[in-house]
């Protein structure tokens, strides 16, 4: 049975930084795409950040771009999440998903039902 585990959320104040986790059992992430994906209290799903099971390209939002990094670790069948100079609009439950397709394809992978169940990350001073 295929699962995704997040982890790593938490409470922290502007400016700081947190790492996600992305577990994945039951399969490998050897050759699929990864999506991060956040979803806020009133707001629709947005897609985060992806990394392609092709050649491990990967694709920010705007609103991430330079302050997030997704990576992964094939041994491991992780996908990582680093948050950096983290804002209070950052706000939300942050959760993973797989289609089990080589390339980033966000309305794909938010479609999935592999996914996890979701962390929250609450950014607050």
């Amino acid at each position: 049975q295929v699962q995704l585990v997040e982890s790593g959320g938490g409470l922290v104040q502007p400016g700081e930084s947190l790492r996600l986790s992305c577990a994945l059992s039951g399969s490998t992430l050897d050759y699929y795409a990864v999506g991060w994906f956040r979803q806020a209290p009133g707001k629709e799903r947005e897609g985060v950040s992806c990394i392609s099971g092709h050649d491990g390209s990967t694709t920010y939002a705007d609103s991430v771009k330079g302050r997030f990094t997704i990576s992964r670790d094939l041994a491991s069948s992780t996908v990582y999440l680093q948050m950096n100079s983290l804002k209070p609009e950052d706000t939300a439950v942050y959760y993973c998903a797989t289609d089990f397709t080589l390339f980033c394809v966000m309305a794909s992978l938010s479609a999935s039902n592999y996914r996890g169940q979701g962390t929250q990350v609450t950014v607050s001073s």
